[in-house]
């Protein structure tokens, strides 16, 4: 396992960690059993970071990362969010009353006495840019209660105003093969300020695994079924942005990545590894299977310059078109 300085911290992350959205809710369903020898086996594979939020089950992720990681605190790095669990456009929601009540229910969760890195989730852009936020963040780091902070956004733009106007150590950022706007400006200007990236959504929801067909049904616990077109939150935040027919039409034109890979799915993880600016890929699990197949892309091989070129290619002349929501 290969470990990445986390911009300006003092943490050094694997650089394929893993989220947990997927064994909180949200994706059909789920065994906590199997979710719990899924992290475990993580772990002894070397994966010291997961991501996680107040919101994926309800607070019941972070509860099973408690349960992973006892023992474990000082080995294993957690980064969770907060913020929509309330009324993400109400300014009291980001007040340092809320945020602290926030934060003192993920640590009651994580069993934790502090939270490695606290993430901001996907608040509205003008919230950003009233910026006192920033400032309770400040605070409760100050407090100890928190080591880091940094945001999760949906757009290019914001992912720009949070490197360029506050202190953020992280910055989380929808980011694969389908979706390669960041690689214009945002990750330049990351590496510049010494800022860390996750990437999240890097399998566009599934679609990059060559798995699906047009005819596919999820369970209607699955945002894959619920929000294919952006109706409980943000569009891009499934199939990253794409329409699902559109999508798998278009991983159909991918299929060649997999030669000499195994699969799409270790390749596709393996085009973001290779992306100098990221500092760790989460893709998300339900079983050990899945976490063992994501970890075989640390081991193929590197897509050549002429396949990125080809890469870079197809996402400017087939892709970006079809990717719905601003971004």
């Amino acid at each position: 396992m290969k470990y990445n300085q986390f911009g300006k911290t003092d943490m050094k992350i694997s650089e394929l960690s893993f989220g947990t959205w997927a064994i909180g809710g949200n994706w059909g369903k789920t065994d906590d059993q199997k979710s719990l020898e899924a992290l475990e086996y993580a772990m002894d594979q070397g994966v010291n970071f997961f991501d996680t939020a107040d919101v994926y089950g309800m607070g019941h992720s972070e509860e099973l990362l408690a349960q992973a990681t006892k023992g474990k605190e000082d080995q294993v790095y957690i980064a969770t969010k907060f913020c929509r669990q309330g009324d993400i456009e109400d300014p009291a929601n980001y007040s340092e009353e809320a945020v602290t009540e926030y934060v003192e229910r993920s640590l009651k969760r994580l069993n934790r006495d502090q939270i490695d890195l606290y993430q901001i989730h996907c608040p509205p852009f003008e919230i950003m840019k009233e910026g006192s936020v920033f400032e309770v963040l400040e605070k409760l780091k100050d407090r100890g209660k928190i080591r880091y902070y940094g945001v999760s956004v949906e757009t290019v733009e914001e992912g720009l105003f949070v490197l360029n106007h506050t202190n953020a150590s992280a910055l989380q950022i929808i980011f694969n093969i389908f979706r390669q706007k960041p690689l214009e400006e945002l990750l330049p200007k990351a590496q510049e300020k010494q800022v860390g990236i996750l990437a999240r959504v890097p399998l566009a929801s599934g679609l990059l695994t060559g798995k699906f067909n047009e005819d596919h049904q999820f369970e209607e616990s699955d945002h894959r079924h619920f929000n294919r077109n952006g109706d409980a939150f943000n569009v891009g935040e499934t199939f990253g942005g794409l329409e699902f027919q559109k999508g798998v039409e278009l991983s159909r034109k991918l299929e060649w990545i997999a030669q000499d890979r195994g699969n799409m799915t270790r390749a596709a993880l393996k085009w973001i590894m290779q992306q100098e600016a990221i500092t760790s890929v989460i893709p998300g699990f339900k079983n050990v299977g899945q976490v063992e197949d994501n970890l075989k892309a640390i081991d193929v091989p590197s897509f050549t310059d002429n396949e990125l070129a080809k890469l870079k290619n197809f996402y400017k002349g087939e892709v970006h078109e079809h990717i719905r929501g601003v971004y």
